[in-house]
């Protein structure tokens, strides 16, 4: 059974200002195709730190699933961390770029150049296209087979690339079958 940490990027988090949800649904949702959970982790926006919780993380579990920083803004670091914590650099993916042209163009919004940055991606990573928003996730290997799959933040765009996508690609890679269940009993003393 393959063990996953779990890294909720974002500084709000930190400070209170949004509740983290996706890493409760996201360890259901592993626990569900047969995932153990090592353990979770919340980082700010700060490259260095994720870089460094995704090293610690990948020294101790199989691969690691991050939520957050993916966006177009100056704070959005996660890709940059983990490129630095992989030892590699980044990609222009065309795929990438016109699923996020497709996105603004359904929206009716104009796409500014920031938004291209997201369809750099770390290299050799997978692809995860982003039905609902236009931050690309991507699932990047180290060289000795520990992975990091990475998603956005938003959880309306975040719960269909896990299940879509992530999901998938773990059992298929595990060769998981089974899923973990628990049982809970309640007892007076």
């Amino acid at each position: 059974m393959p063990n996953v940490e779990i890294i909720a990027v974002g500084t709000e988090l930190l400070l209170g200002q949004l509740v983290d949800t996706n890493t409760v649904h996201i360890a259901a949702a592993l626990a569900d195709a047969g995932v153990n959970v090592y353990a979770t982790r919340a980082v700010g926006d700060n490259r260095e730190r994720i870089a460094a919780a995704l090293r610690g993380a990948l020294d101790r579990a199989d691969g690691v699933i991050t939520t957050g920083g993916l966006g177009p803004t100056i704070d959005d670091l996660t890709k940059e961390a983990v490129c630095d914590a992989l030892g590699v650099g980044t990609e222009f993916n065309e795929a990438a770029f016109q699923n996020i042209q497709e996105i603004f163009a359904r929206s009716r919004r104009e796409m500014r150049e920031n938004n291209r940055k997201q369809a750099e991606i770390p290299l050799g990573a997978i692809v995860l296209l982003n039905e609902n928003g236009s931050a690309p996730g991507f699932i990047a290997l180290r060289g000795d087979g520990k992975f990091v799959a990475s998603m956005p933040g938003v959880p309306h765009e975040m719960k269909p690339m896990l299940a879509k996508q992530v999901i998938p690609w773990l059992r298929e890679r595990f060769n998981v079958h089974e899923a973990i269940h628990t049982r809970l009993i309640h007892t007076i003393n």
